[in-house]
């Protein structure tokens, strides 16, 4: 065995020896929506139904048969097509924003945003419990970079005031995926505006849902602000693949100049630029699509006993990585999908079952699948307390977490579990 096979093998053992090994099953076999063949996703990003909407998938072979399967280049060579351009007037007529670039993912635009707009004599300040991605694009910015205490913005503040003549980018979410809580941005961007800081605020899971589905910034009227950049995915609430940067033209023109994750890229493919595009427009035509996901996280947060989160994923604690992977498996077991959250991938170190509501639910299917889920959290243990942490990043500013009901709660509501479509699949981590 070579050093690398030695190293490898050690790796391996170590992630099954603290229940965090990950694998890539397949658990949707492509069938019609609500057919037999697939069990009930309440683990997708997919929020509002679009990426199976006929106007949505529509739009995106009208882009694949006008301009082929890829966008064959760069954006600065031959990549930029009238699709990207349609695109990014979209997401501007949806955000309010003046100015859009679309990437080729949502990685990409948060890589491209923070290493871009810092550089000699920045420095970059995250929330503790940002997206993996926002702590990537800060290490690959080659700038100094340190947290702040999640959705704290005297913290920030202070943190702000100890770099008097530094120029600053601040990286928050507008609504977090774990423990589904929405930033104080008005606070924050007022904490920035008075240090001259920078807001960058990823909507990855604010668009589609917040403000009528036009995002929290648009919501607390922070758009237009010269001090505020916002990054979105087009995968989540808009059913499609890419990510975008939105804010004033001259950070466009800049991004264009200087993102590499924008410059040494293939340009976002057609169909998924011409789906997104389409997403959008039915997104801003049609407020009742982020009522209706709110309302049916509403219903998922009830049955299970816990407090409604700002967005569409709401999230039950679970004593540790193997109770929360069981609870998954015994869910899928039972037709049902959920996202098991576990170390590192959680920003306070408590696994998680998340459980993503949808805007095209059924009311039949939602509450069924809710009381699955009830039932299988209380089943496979109570939460820990308020603090109580489980991982490596036990140091990110733990937050309190939420009760699960017992099983007195949901007792009675077992109707028999249809046999899985799938068979016997190994657990997995359904991380964001």
């Amino acid at each position: 065995m070579s050093s690398w096979d030695a190293w490898l093998a050690e790796r391996s053992d170590l992630r099954a020896e603290r229940g965090t090994e990950r694998f890539d099953p397949v658990l949707r076999l492509g069938g019609p929506p609500g057919g037999l063949r697939d069990p009930l996703d309440l683990a997708s990003n997919d929020y509002l139904g679009l990426s199976r909407d006929d106007r949505v998938v529509a739009a995106a072979r009208d882009a694949l048969e006008r301009y082929g399967a890829s966008a064959t280049a760069s954006r600065l060579v031959t990549g930029t097509l009238p699709v990207h351009r349609d695109l990014e007037a979209a997401l501007c007529g949806l955000t309010g924003q003046p100015s859009a670039l679309a990437f080729s993912t949502g990685y990409a635009a948060n890589l491209g945003v923070l290493t871009a707009l810092s550089g000699r004599g920045a420095e970059i300040l995250l929330d503790a419990h940002a997206h993996a991605s926002l702590h990537d694009a800060a290490r690959m910015s080659r700038v100094p970079h340190a947290t702040f205490a999640h959705n704290d913005a005297d913290a920030l503040d202070r943190e702000l005031e100890a770099r008097p003549d530094r120029r600053v980018l601040v990286a928050v979410e507008s609504i977090y995926s774990v423990l589904g809580d929405a930033a104080p941005l008005r606070a924050l961007a007022d904490v920035c505006h008075r240090h001259g800081a920078l807001l960058v605020v990823d909507e990855a899971h604010g668009i589609g849902v917040a403000g009528h589905g036009r995002g929290l910034v648009h919501e607390l009227g922070l758009v237009g602000a010269r001090d505020v950049v916002v990054t979105l995915t087009l995968s989540k609430a808009l059913g499609s693949q890419g990510g975008a940067v939105l804010g004033p033209t001259t950070v466009r023109h800049h991004l264009v100049n200087t993102a590499r994750s924008f410059i040494f890229d293939t340009g976002l493919a057609p169909a998924s630029a011409g789906a997104a595009c389409a997403a959008a427009g039915l997104v801003a035509d049609d407020p009742s699509l982020a009522a209706a996901v709110r309302a049916n996280a509403g219903t998922i947060a009830a049955i299970c006993g816990i407090d409604q989160a700002a967005g569409a994923v709401q999230s039950l604690p679970m004593p540790s990585p193997e109770r929360a992977v069981a609870a998954a498996l015994e869910l899928r077991a039972q037709g049902v999908l959920v996202g098991c959250f576990r170390p590192p991938s959680v920003p306070d170190g408590v696994s998680r079952l998340r459980v993503t509501a949808r805007a095209d639910l059924s009311g039949d299917d939602l509450y069924e699948a809710a009381r699955l889920v009830a039932r299988a959290a209380a089943i496979h243990g109570e939460a820990p307390g308020p603090g109580t942490v489980e991982g490596p990043r036990a140091g990110d500013a733990p937050s309190p977490v939420r009760g699960l009901p017992s099983v007195a709660a949901v007792e009675g509501v077992q109707p028999p579990a249809p046999p899985s479509p799938l068979g016997s699949i190994p657990p997995h981590g359904d991380d964001d």
